[in-house]
């Protein structure tokens, strides 16, 4: 079996040839990220790839920030929601994997329709309550970018969710201080996200997300704090396009595609450790 690096660096691999072979997607974030859903998905949830809707008796993973969607199919392909031959399709017309996650081609491991940003919080505060009404004592996991806090509905989400003392939720910031029209602090500083969300009532990690062993320990250490009445925030200090060093921390990379030589100098940074699709 791959080591969880291993298995980050095939999902990278995913992640360019899917975006370059339509010339359309995101590859700044999803590379970026790679590490923490890696380990979400091979390490740390209890999931079901046979994939029932409802979730019953399993964590959930709600991907807000959606348009890093080429992420999120690598990992369901690569867990077996899906054949990983399938991710060849992305962005495709007629296909069930689109350039935003959409529930209308009933792909496995997708339970929302996600991209319009700012949403996925309350979506996951209310999976976190059926589960609690349930009495389903599995956890909710939602992933956001930080320019995505700059939507009113998170603040309103994160509220509801310290009132309602809705324990059994885990979000994680992707701060990497970029977004779409170029550094967080340039379009509207976002301040210090850690004391924002500590003052609005929920408990607060850091996490170095593309270090492996710290993106392990930290998901383990939040959740061991759920149940004690407080959502869990986890602060996840990425790098945009962590993987290809001439994508690294450029905001021009949230959603353009590598050309063809661009794409080998990707691929010979990132080693072939499952087999391409």
């Amino acid at each position: 079996m791959a080591s969880l690096q291993e298995t980050a660096s095939q999902i990278r691999r995913d992640i360019v040839r899917m975006v370059h072979g339509v010339q359309s997607g995101h590859p700044g974030g999803s590379l970026g990220c790679t590490d923490f859903l890696t380990a979400l998905y091979f390490k740390t949830m209890n999931h079901d790839p046979s994939f029932n809707m409802d979730g019953v008796g399993e964590d959930l993973f709600f991907l807000s920030n959606g348009h890093i969607s080429p992420l999120l199919y690598s990992c369901l392909a690569r867990t077996g929601y899906f054949p990983v031959s399938e991710l060849g399709s992305f962005r495709k017309l007629n296909t069930r994997l689109q350039g935003h996650p959409t529930t209308h081609e009933h792909l496995p491991g997708i339970r929302i329709a996600s991209g319009s940003l700012g949403q996925g919080l309350s979506v996951g505060i209310g999976a976190a309550l059926a589960k609690k009404l349930n009495g389903d004592d599995r956890l909710v996991y939602t992933l956001h970018g930080d320019g995505e806090l700059q939507e009113g509905q998170i603040w309103e989400a994160v509220m509801f969710a310290a009132h309602h003392k809705v324990d059994n939720l885990i979000a994680t910031i992707d701060w990497n201080g970029q977004q779409i029209d170029g550094p967080t602090e340039q379009v509207i500083s976002l301040g210090n996200i850690s004391e924002k969300f500590e003052a609005f009532g929920w408990t607060t990690l850091s996490m170095q997300g593309n270090d492996m062993n710290d993106v392990v320990k930290v998901l383990e250490e939040a959740k061991s704090l759920t149940g004690q009445g407080k959502p869990i925030a986890i602060m996840m200090h990425t790098l945009m396009g962590k993987g290809v060093d001439f994508m690294e921390n450029d905001h021009g990379w949230h959603g353009i595609a590598p050309n063809d030589d661009q794409l080998a100098k990707a691929l010979a940074q990132l080693p072939e450790t499952m087999g391409d699709y």
